[in-house]
Parts: structure tokens; C-alpha cells; sequence
């Protein structure tokens, strides 16, 4: 049977999976190759070094989790509903797979740290916005972005470390579901009354 012609996106799902099982560490050309029935060759046809596979890795990641979902949340007119989506793709069933805690876990990795910064950067300015679009003054869409980021955050890392003592916080299940529906209406909840100007 023929070996299938790898792409750099292979490589970098592959490198993806790796870093949400181990971290960074995870990362390793022969651990790749193997899992993906590939040669060290094939490999660096694709990519100069490890850390470039890293780089490649982590934009790929800024594209789907944050660039593809800002455009997709764009066609939802209406901020309360698109707070909702957002809320519930990023902690809903399907957004746990240890990746997020690892990677904020490895942010002063150079690889990781420029990515992360700008991904970051981009989800708070977003749901600083976002907020602003629900009537919030701006620097109370600011705090209260910050404060759902670091939400989104904690959520990830309870369900990726200690989801056996806070079953909340898991993908499934009622007491999951009714936890993430109060999550997200509390998010919602400071923009249901308009700040007053500060």
C-alpha cells in the first residue's frame, strides 16, 4: 500500500494533538513521523525545524479557534445571540481537548508566546466590542471582557485538570449543561442593563 502524501497541515494537526496530550515536549519530530506512519524526510520537506512546525502549528490554531470563528460570529446580527454562540462553542461539547490549558501553560515558549499574545490580544478587543455592542461603556466592555476571558480560561483548565471533582465544567451531561446555561447567562448579565458613564 502507498504512504499518502502528507501536507504541512497534517504535520500540524498531528503537532496539535501532540501538544494538548504533553505540552510543548509533546512535540517531537520521530513521536510525529511515527504516529503518522511518515520518515524524518517528510518532515523537513514540509518545515525547516521543529520550532517552525510549532509556529506553523499554533497560526493554525489562531485560524480555526479565533480568526474562522470572528468571521462566522459575524453573520449573527444580534450581540446577545452572538455572545451566546460564542460562549457556548468555546466551552461547549467538542472545545475540550486539553489544547487551550496547554498552550497558556507554555507562554514563555518564544513559539508560543507570539501566537498567544496575538490571539489573546484578539479575543479580548472582540469581546471588549462585543460587550460595547450589548451597551456597555468602553471601559466597562473592557473589564467585563477581561473578565470572560479569564472566565473562558478557568473553565478550560478546571475541566483539564480536575473535571473528576468538578463535574461542571464537563463537556457532558445535565449537571454540565445546566452549569455552562448559568455561565453563560451570568457572562450575559452585566450587559443586560446599560453602564452608566464613567
Amino acid at each position: 500500500m502507498a504512504r499518502r502524501h502528507l501536507t504541512p497541515q497534517d504535520w500540524s494537526t498531528a503537532a496539535l494533538r501532540a501538544m494538548a496530550r504533553g505540552g510543548v515536549a509533546a512535540v517531537s519530530v520521530n513521536a510525529l513521523a511515527g504516529e503518522l506512519g511518515a520518515t524524518r524526510g517528510s518532515f523537513y520537506w514540509h518545515f525547516k525545524d521543529r520550532d517552525a512546525l510549532l509556529t506553523a502549528a499554533l497560526e493554525m490554531w489562531e485560524r480555526k479557534t479565533t480568526t474562522a470563528l470572528i468571521t462566522e460570529l459575524g453573520d449573527i446580527t444580534d450581540p446577545r445571540q452572538r455572545l451566546r454562540v460564542l460562549l457556548t462553542t468555546g466551552l461547549g461539547p467538542g472545545s475540550s481537548d486539553g489544547l487551550e490549558p496547554a498552550i497558556v501553560a507554555h507562554a514563555d515558549h518564544p513559539a508560543v508566546a507570539r501566537v498567544l499574545r496575538r490571539v489573546t490580544e484578539r479575543r479580548i478587543s472582540y469581546l471588549t466590542d462585543l460587550y460595547a455592542d450589548l451597551g456597555l461603556a468602553p471601559a466597562a466592555a473592557r473589564r467585563q471582557a477581561v473578565a470572560a476571558y479569564a472566565t473562558y480560561l478557568g473553565w478550560h483548565e478546571l475541566r483539564h485538570s480536575v473535571c473528576d471533582i468538578v463535574p461542571e465544567v464537563a463537556t457532558e451531561g445535565a449537571v454540565a449543561g445546566a452549569a455552562l446555561e448559568h455561565l453563560i447567562t451570568e457572562l450575559a448579565r452585566p450587559a443586560v442593563h446599560r453602564a452608566k458613564p464613567e
